[in-house]
């Protein structure tokens, strides 16, 4: 029985190093002066990812090139394993695209909806859908929240 306790013990340790816990890159551009979009970075942080963040003055050639569709465009574009991810996406949606790997230039969430992730407002949650979208210009609905 020692035995078995001991080698649970182990096992959680090695859980829990930092080796173990290696944290997700993910790119995110963004404008220097968006609220929303740093408390977006620090919610990804906090879900475990590790954003590099380069802030820019327009992000309108960062979005064509990731093949953003207008009506989806929000205000902070990111990529991580060869997708885009536009707007206030939550984690746990980036982590279920990365673990499908599904056929899609990448996912969305249009605007900022209020209680997405970085637009948080005591009392309030709108309802907003998370929107795949393909290079050839298809779109569905990948989440709801």
């Amino acid at each position: 029985m020692r035995t078995i306790a001991l080698a649970v013990s182990f096992a959680v340790v090695a859980a829990l190093t930092p080796a173990a816990q290696v944290a997700t890159p993910i790119t995110v551009y963004k404008t220097p002066t968006c609220g929303c979009c740093g408390k977006w970075v620090d919610h990804m942080r906090q879900h475990g990812f590790n954003p590099t963040v380069t802030d820019l003055p327009n992000l309108s050639a960062v979005k064509q090139s990731a093949g953003v569709p207008g009506n989806l465009q929000s205000c902070h574009t990111s990529t991580i394993g060869g997708y885009a991810i536009e707007g206030h996406v939550p984690a746990d949606v980036v982590r279920q695209l990365l673990k499908e790997k599904p056929q899609v230039a990448g996912i969305a969430v249009p605007g900022m909806p209020i209680g997405s992730p970085g637009m948080e407002q005591p009392g309030r949650q709108d309802k907003y859908n998370v929107v795949a979208f393909g290079k050839d210009g298809t779109q569905k609905v990948y989440a709801s929240r």
